[in-house]
């Protein structure tokens, strides 16, 4: 075998090599590029106690106590709900009925406790698997804007 023929074989199988590797890397990251788990999910999938995710959905009306900086609440999707405890200093948008993500960890008796609570920035805006799970219940609204876009651009007047 000539000089460039190994030289050739080298560099395949160096490719080869890292190809294989990012392949496994992306199947073990597969249970966790999901930006958020529903409560649905979260029932379903039997998730271990302790385990690490992030919660998605509506904070259910009715269910917010608020106990000096201890607040507990149920988020839902309409389908299962699951309690969660935050310790600490809510977002502004925060309140009953409007979407939040909480992350933080599965407790043993099915509640969560959350780190870090977040709320939908904009009453416009909803991540697209919240809608989507919204409308297969019928509980979305129509009218709004597509799940997951933004608000159109303003429009400009023809030569301004």
């Amino acid at each position: 075998m000539t000089r460039k023929g190994r030289r050739l074989v080298l560099i395949g199988a160096g490719l080869g090599v890292l190809a294989l590797a990012a392949g496994l890397i992306l199947s073990a990251l597969t249970d966790t590029i999901v930006f958020f788990r529903s409560p649905t999910e979260v029932a379903q999938q039997l998730v271990a106690p302790g385990a690490r995710l992030r919660l998605g959905g509506l904070v259910e009306t009715g269910s917010v106590v608020k106990s000096g900086t201890l607040t507990t609440f149920k988020v839902t999707d309409g389908n299962a709900t699951v309690k969660v405890a935050y310790s600490g200093i809510l977002p502004d948008l925060f309140r009953e009925g409007q979407g939040v993500v909480a992350e933080g960890a599965l407790q043993t008796d099915g509640s969560f406790k959350a780190d870090s609570v977040l709320a939908k920035h904009d009453e416009k805006y909803m991540p697209r698997e919240v809608a989507d799970a919204l409308k297969a219940q019928g509980r979305w609204q129509e009218g709004g804007p597509a799940p997951g876009a933004a608000s159109p651009p303003a429009q400009r007047a023809p030569g301004s």
